[in-house]
């Protein structure tokens, strides 16, 4: 399929923009920035240079990715998202000269397959999102978040456990944690997910 950019969009040569993928009114994406196939950038979001996002991936209007963060295939970023990228922001240095790109050193947020940031939520680079992890609308994001986790708040905190729908798992009273939309089971193990199998 086609790529679609709308004219007021504005997306550098320097992009790599995969088949099929939609980057929609008043957009930006930086040079050096790379989307997969099949993505979609919404209305003023903006994409910064030489981030890395993989097929499928959808964010919203106003979302603001700034590099280096890193997305995997089927990410679903909410509007108005922030991915942070400076660890100690100033617009000056001691001196009160200007910073330049030089006077710092950006870090990134990396988020795994499948998962989702809800609406307006902040990621405090750097950070990892797991993947299939829930974010949920408004939150913080300043720690690690294990793969398939639903964190809620400010700042984040975990409060149980997503399948792949995003749908919270239930306990199924054998100590296994059940997809109510597939019937996939999972097992909790040193705070970490794990399908079973069969």
């Amino acid at each position: 399929m086609p790529v679609k950019i709308l004219g007021s969009a504005d997306v550098d040569q320097g992009a790599v923009i995969g088949d099929g993928s939609s980057v929609w009114h008043l957009a930006q994406v930086r040079e050096g920035a790379s989307l997969g196939r099949d993505c979609v950038i919404g209305r003023g979001a903006y994409i910064g240079t030489g981030v890395r996002m993989g097929d499928s991936c959808k964010v919203q209007n106003y979302a603001l990715v700034y590099e280096p963060a890193e997305l995997g295939d089927g990410v679903f970023i909410g509007p108005a998202v922030v991915l942070t990228n400076d660890t100690y922001p100033r617009a000056v240095n001691p001196d009160g000269s200007v910073k330049s790109a030089a006077d710092w050193e950006p870090v990134g947020v990396v988020i795994g397959d499948g998962a989702s940031i809800g609406a307006r939520s902040v990621c405090v680079a750097p950070v990892r999102i797991g993947a299939w992890a829930l974010v949920a609308a408004g939150s913080v994001v300043t720690k690690d978040v294990p793969d398939h986790a639903l964190v809620a708040g400010v700042p984040a905190r975990q409060i149980g456990w997503v399948g792949r729908t995003g749908r919270r798992l239930e306990d199924d009273g054998t100590g296994l944690l059940t997809c109510p939309d597939t019937q996939e089971k999972y097992r909790v193990s040193d705070s970490r997910l794990t399908v079973q199998e069969g």
